[in-house]
């Protein structure tokens, strides 16, 4: 059975007013995209909760194949999927921090594979598509005139490559979807009080943005910390998504590892971390 979490009023609070909340099932704990739900897709930011991987024990670690067992992986996506209501095959693609998008038109596409790909667009059903992030930003687009829907993997590279705007390119070529009526969710990432970045990521952001220094809060000589979920946002704006049809969840997975996986936390202290799977598909 499913149900809201009741969480803290303050934080129950907050999700609303961004548009979020939690979908829990056996353990599972998800963050949901109310207006993504609304318009008839299903969707999903998963957490580190109710798995069976050592991250510590008892972790929801979604991909990983090189610091994980591929049994620990698939029982724990098994596990995702069944939080949400209906039969679906999920399909993800090996990402590289570039700005390739892969359509999935196909049964035969619905694999996980060697192809490189850091987004996913498609209007199949019975398939989630789905990126693997631990601080990296995840993007759900959905078209809720046509029905096409993406998954967008935007870390700062595929950011400053405008990664969510080749998405949406690729969906206008492929289903004839007008920027005006999509609803776009952005996931839990580092944000930009506590992902810092050197010289060179500075300098690159300049380049390609040309207000970038509203994305930056200097720290040290060379240094600032950058907000990843505005540029995301700038982006969709700039592509001509409606600034309304767009949610920013409230976590940094830096602050709250407790919910979520960290690369630049974990890594660091344990060799390893696990992933999280930002899911969409047709209800």
């Amino acid at each position: 059975m499913d149900m809201i979490t009741e969480s803290p009023s303050t934080e129950q609070q907050i999700l609303t007013e961004n548009g979020f909340y939690w979908r829990e099932r056996d353990g599972i704990k998800v963050l949901v995209s109310r207006a993504l739900e609304d318009a008839g897709f299903t969707n999903g930011f998963s957490t580190r909760f109710g798995g069976v991987s050592s991250f510590p024990v008892g972790s929801l670690n979604l991909a990983g194949f090189d610091e994980d067992a591929a049994e620990n992986i698939y029982e724990n996506r098994r596990r995702f999927l069944q939080v949400f209501d209906g039969d679906y095959k999920l399909t993800t693609a090996w990402q590289v921090h570039g700005d390739d998008i892969k359509t999935v038109r196909s049964a035969e596409d619905v694999a996980e594979t060697e192809a490189k790909f850091d987004g996913l667009v498609s209007r199949l059903r019975g398939v989630l598509i789905g990126v693997k992030t631990a601080d990296c930003v995840p993007v759900l687009i959905g078209d809720a005139k046509n029905k096409a829907f993406a998954a967008v993997h935007a870390g700062w590279r595929g950011t400053v490559q405008s990664i969510v705007v080749r998405a949406i390119e690729k969906m206008k070529a492929e289903y004839g979807t007008d920027p005006a009526d999509l609803i776009c969710a952005i996931g839990p990432a580092a944000t930009c009080k506590n992902y810092e970045i050197g010289q060179d990521v500075i300098d690159t952001f300049g380049v390609n943005f040309p207000e970038s220094e509203k994305l930056f809060t200097p720290t040290r000589e060379g240094h600032a910390l950058i907000d990843l979920h505005l540029a995301n946002r700038e982006q969709l704006t700039g592509a001509g998504v409606q600034d309304r049809n767009i949610y920013t969840a409230p976590f940094c997975t830096m602050d709250r590892p407790d919910l979520f996986f960290s690369y630049r936390l974990e890594k660091k202290r344990y060799g390893k971390t696990g992933r999280l799977l930002s899911v969409i598909g047709l209800a």
